[in-house]
Parts: C-alpha cells; sequence; structure tokens
C-alpha cells in the first residue's frame, strides 16, 4: 500500500520552514483508493515569491487548521503505507520534522518517484515533476499546489509500476508454501478484523484495520523484525472478517484475541489500549496532565493505543487551552518552559500563573473527557451503504453490536436488541468505546 504525497512548503529547509498545504493520495498498487488533503496554517508569514508561485497566501491560510490538528489524520491515513513523492527527501523531511515538533517520530518506508524514474525511465533530459510528466504526456492540473502536483506524482508512479511490476508485489521469499497468494488480491479495502492461520487451522494472529488489505499487506512488505519474520513463514492461509465500523473491528479484534489467545498476539492478550491520560495535583498546588502507562489502580481520563498518538493529544489539549507544556510532561527541562521564553505559557511551570487560574483552563480541558456511562446506541458507519453498525450500551455494560439497515427505526431500543449479538464486557471493552467516543468518529449517538 502506498501514499503518494505532495507538500507545499513557506521555503526549502525543513528545520526552518513549514508546511502550508499536504495532499495524500493512498493507492493500492492498482487503483488509489482514499485520498486526503488540506491547506495547514503555518503559524508564520508566507514569502511573497513562494505566495506567488504556489498561489497559497496568508489570507487563504488564516483559518486552515494547523498541523497539529491534521496530525492525527495524517498518521491513520498512512498507517501501513510506503511514503511515495517526487524527491521524496524533501516531502519526508518536512512531513517528520513536523511531527518531531510535536514531540512524535514519524517513521514509515520511503520510495522516490525521481530515482525509481531515472532507473526505470531513462533517457530523459530533467526529471523535474513538471518536465518529466510533460515528457510522457501526463498532465498536471494546478501546478505547485499539493493535490494536483500529488495526482500528477500517482500517473507517474503507475508508468513506473507499469514498467517494474515487482515493486508492488509482495516477495514470495519466506512465504508458506501453501500461502494461496490470490488471497491478497481478495482483501477488502474497508475497516475489519483479519486471521492468519497455520498449515494447521490453528490462528497464529489476529488484527484489526480500517483498511483490512492495506495492513495485511504491510505485515508481508515490510517484515524486518523477528515476529514478523515468523508469522511470514508460519502463515498458510489468510481469513478476515469486515465490520464497515472502526469501533467494531476494535471490539471484535479485542474479544477474539481473549477468546483464542493466538501465539503472537500475546501484548494484546490483555488490553489493546496501553497508555492513559491522567491527572492529578502536584505540591505547589497545580493540576497536572500526564500520559502514563494504564495502571491497575486510578482511572483514566481517555485512552491510547500507543504513546506516540497519546502525545499529540496533548500537544493538541496544551495549544488549544494554553496549558503549560512542561506540567503537561511534553519537556522534561528545568526552569521555565521554552514557551514561555516566547510569551506563549502564562508561567505556571515557575509559579508566576496562580495555580487555581490554571487549573480551571485544566479542567475545562478534561471536561471534554468525562462521559457518563449511559444507555445508548453509537451509530457507525455499516458494511455497505445500506446499513449502519450499531454497539449497544444497557444498565451500564456492553451488550453487544450488530448492524441494521438505514430506514430501521434506530431510536427504538427494543427493535435495536434484535440485531445485537451479545458480547462480554469488560475493562478493555470500556476503554475501547470511551476512547472512541473521545474521537468523534461516530456517525451518531443515540442516548435513551
Amino acid at each position: 500500500m502506498y501514499a503518494i504525497i505532495d507538500i507545499e512548503t513557506t521555503g526549502g529547509n525543513a528545520s526552518r520552514e513549514r508546511i502550508t498545504e499536504i495532499a495524500i493520495y493512498i493507492h493500492d498498487g492498482i487503483r488509489i483508493v482514499n485520498e486526503y488533503s488540506t491547506l495547514v496554517n503555518p503559524e508564520c508569514k508566507v514569502p511573497p515569491f513562494v505566495a506567488r508561485l504556489t498561489g497559497i497566501s496568508d489570507e487563504m491560510l488564516a483559518h486552515a487548521p494547523k498541523f497539529y490538528e491534521v496530525a492525527r489524520d495524517i498518521v491513520e491515513i498512512t498507517e501501513g503505507c510506503t511514503f511515495v513523492a517526487h524527491n521524496a527527501a524533501f516531502d519526508y523531511s518536512f512531513v517528520k520534522q513536523e511531527f518531531l515538533n510535536l514531540g512524535y517520530k514519524y517513521k514509515r518506508p520511503v520510495l522516490c518517484t525521481v530515482k525509481m524514474a531515472r532507473k526505470l525511465l531513462p533517457g530523459h533530459k530533467s526529471y523535474s515533476l513538471g518536465n518529466l510528466c510533460n515528457s510522457l504526456g501526463i498532465q498536471i492540473t494546478s501546478r505547485h499546489r499539493a493535490a494536483g502536483d500529488a495526482l500528477a506524482t500517482v500517473k507517474l508512479f503507475e508508468r513506473i509500476l507499469s514498467v517494474d511490476p515487482t515493486l508492488n508485489q509482495i516477495p514470495t521469499d519466506g512465504l508458506h508454501p501453501s500461502l494461496d497468494r490470490s488471497v491478497f488480491t481478495k482483501l477488502p479495502t474497508a475497516a475489519g478484523v483479519y486471521y492468519f492461520h497455520d498449515e494447521n487451522g490453528n490462528l497464529l494472529y489476529i488484527g484489526k484495520s480500517k483498511n483490512i488489505h492495506a495492513r495485511v499487506l504491510s505485515h508481508f512488505q515490510n517484515s524486518t523484525t523477528p515476529k514478523a519474520i515468523e508469522i511470514r513463514s508460519n502463515t498458510a492461509g489468510i481469513s478476515f472478517e469486515e465490520t464497515g465500523s472502526e469501533l467494531i473491528a476494535l471490539l471484535l479484534e479485542s474479544d477474539e484475541i481473549k477468546k483464542h489467545k493466538p501465539l503472537h498476539n500475546r501484548l494484546q492478550r490483555r488490553t489493546f489500549y496501553k497508555y492513559g491520560l491522567y491527572s492529578f495535583y502536584i505540591q505547589s498546588g497545580y493540576h497536572v496532565i500526564q500520559i502514563e502507562k494504564i495502571k491497575t489502580t486510578g482511572k483514566p481520563h481517555t485512552v491510547f493505543s500507543n504513546f506516540d498518538e497519546a502525545m499529540v493529544v496533548v500537544h493538541e489539549l496544551a495549544a488549544k487551552y494554553d496549558l503549560c507544556q512542561k506540567l503537561c510532561g511534553l519537556y522534561q527541562n528545568h526552569g521555565a518552559c521554552f514557551q514561555h521564553s516566547i510569551n506563549q505559557c502564562k508561567g505556571a511551570c515557575i509559579g508566576l500563573e496562580p495555580a487555581d487560574v490554571y487549573n480551571l483552563r485544566v479542567e475545562k480541558a478534561l471536561a471534554g473527557f468525562d462521559h457518563k456511562w449511559s444507555d445508548m446506541a453509537i451509530i457507525d458507519h455499516g458494511r455497505n451503504e445500506d446499513e449502519v453498525s450499531v454497539v449497544l450500551i444497557e444498565n451500564n455494560v456492553f451488550a453487544g453490536f450488530g448492524w441494521m439497515m438505514k430506514e430501521d427505526r434506530l431510536d427504538n431500543p427494543s427493535q435495536i436488541k434484535e440485531y445485537i449479538k451479545s458480547f462480554q464486557d469488560n475493562r478493555d471493552v470500556h476503554q475501547i468505546i470511551k476512547g472512541f467516543l473521545n474521537s468523534g468518529k461516530a456517525l451518531k449517538i443515540i442516548r435513551f
């Protein structure tokens, strides 16, 4: 799976300049299966010559989202993908730096269409995107805009794949001889749960993804760790179950792992979510928020599957509610935080801001995570356009999930129950549902 990306920036140096626009086309080696594009507020002025080149002005960017507001989208849509760009070192360095500014280490396998074109499409005078596409008869609309250049890179990449189809193949070395290679072409690009079986049909691994096809391919294309190599060599069969809903994929994966205890899901047998957002008061009276591993005691305000995702959210909270990054655990230095030196922190880190004033903002930041566990139906995407998925909470516990037609009475608990398959309620389920509700991804929430 490939994430074909183009960015526009305020300049050419990733350590000093910022991204102003990003476009991403997710390609499965045959066609585009997903796309994402947005302007990005760089929080600085765009130089006049750059504005003339791209047509992106300060006025256009004034109300665009800042990078921390789109960071999670970029992580999620490119997960399990190879980062592809024309002169990839440039685009990748900027994306990595933007994430590094948030304390996040963004890492993806990288392919450069300049390098591939020089090798597979020799003889061109220039390999700049504009000149190369012109030579190959590839039309570029909206030149020097992220979406236009990214789409041109897609067409160029498809041309490269037509010359060397092996770029899109899963390496056969180390695959189990009984594994039917055609299974990879049958995998859906939808959300769901997938299963790896050994030659006797025993479960080796259970996973979930918003895109089953992309995630499964990533297991077999990027097998560099001992665990990945072992799974690759022992997997003789692959099956899957579409859910349509990311939430149901999470719930089903958790239940299946606990039920079957696959050999390679050791770390996931206990919980999918490993980190929590906790808060406490320090000696000076300040209310502090911190990301910590899930504890057996104490209740987190929300939970996360990995540390990097958690840190992105804390950065968002700090920026939105003017919280001190030092008191949020984002910096470990002595004395004042860096933001205070540039007048972006009110001084809670060194006791200048009254604790009671600062704590009011912390409480506002945390209020959005404190959902009451009431009877409700969480409505999300179905497995096709005619249905929706439903997760039912009843009598303070998780009752189960199912699928209904869109025209069914979704506000009728009795009718909803007819479609619900019961599943076990446990602490992990509560964390999964709470995390999903906090993400704001549900299509609709109906409270009874």
